[in-house]
């Protein structure tokens, strides 16, 4: 018999990702702790700003409107972080070695982790909206804006999940993942999530208008809301492309560093 014949065959890109995002799902399926904190906290963080702030930022009461789309994204925002805990945990606890022996690609491990982050990041998205429609949040786009909408919000919710997976690559263990993650979660509240840049103090409002979040929030809130889109449109695709652009490089040049020291 050919000694060719019995070389096991790689398996293909398509395949190998579909094994590592179903096991991603299962991973997130198994923890639900993590899920319900996920989807819990942003919509606690609603309801606090409705009810307890909203009265005074927005005496005539149409401030749930202005808030929900930056709760969108401090939700995506909070789920997406899980991801550079769960990258860590890969390649910490030895089972990239494993993987490295077997005829896959075993960065699709951490394709697996972001795309499991976008299904479950997407489910949470759409309950916290459901909440917010029960608490006042009338939303004034036509389905072309509403496709608009989501197809922002992926793009933020991929980007930055990117963004998580290479932190957790580069980090030493899931806690400082964790911790480092953590810091990029103060963003939308230096921006346009909770009031307007206009109200802020000036020296901070330079860095608030020209951040990543500001962009992104705006876009989504004229798309749902009705209000002036303007330039934040292009912004935000152009900040989220770049962002996405270094995160993947960056992603490769850490696995292959990370995997080859072991």
């Amino acid at each position: 018999m050919n000694k060719d014949s019995l070389a096991v065959k790689p398996a293909t890109f398509a395949a190998t990702n579909a094994v590592f995002i179903g096991r991603s799902i299962r991973h997130s399926l198994r923890n639900v702790e993590s899920l319900l904190m996920a989807i819990m906290l942003p919509i606690m963080l609603m309801l606090l700003f409705t009810y307890v702030f909203g009265g005074a930022i927005a005496p005539g009461g149409d401030y749930v409107n202005y808030v929900v789309p930056g709760i969108i994204l401090l939700c995506a925002g909070f789920g997406s972080s899980s991801t550079a805990v769960d990258v860590a945990t890969d390649m910490s606890n030895g089972i990239i070695d494993r993987f490295r022996t077997m005829p896959i690609r075993s960065l699709s491990v951490v394709t697996g982790h972001v795309a499991a982050s976008l299904a479950r990041n997407l489910l949470a998205t759409g309950i916290v909206i459901g909440v917010a429609w029960l608490v006042g949040f009338r939303p004034t786009a036509s389905a072309i804006e509403w496709l608009g909408a989501l197809g922002v919000i992926v793009l933020f919710i991929l980007t930055f999940t990117w963004l998580f997976a290479a932190i957790g690559l580069v980090t030493g263990s899931p806690s400082a993942a964790s911790g480092y993650g953590f810091v990029l979660l103060f963003l939308p509240y230096l921006s346009s999530a909770f009031v307007p840049i206009a109200t802020m103090p000036s020296w901070l409002q330079g860095f608030a208008g020209h951040q990543p979040i500001t962009p992104v929030i705006e876009t989504i809130r004229g798309l749902l809301t009705g209000t002036p889109v303007g330039g934040y449109g292009w912004q935000a695709l152009a900040w989220c492309a770049a962002i996405l652009a270094v995160a993947l490089v960056w992603c490769g040049i850490a696995f292959r560093r990370q995997a080859g020291r072991r």
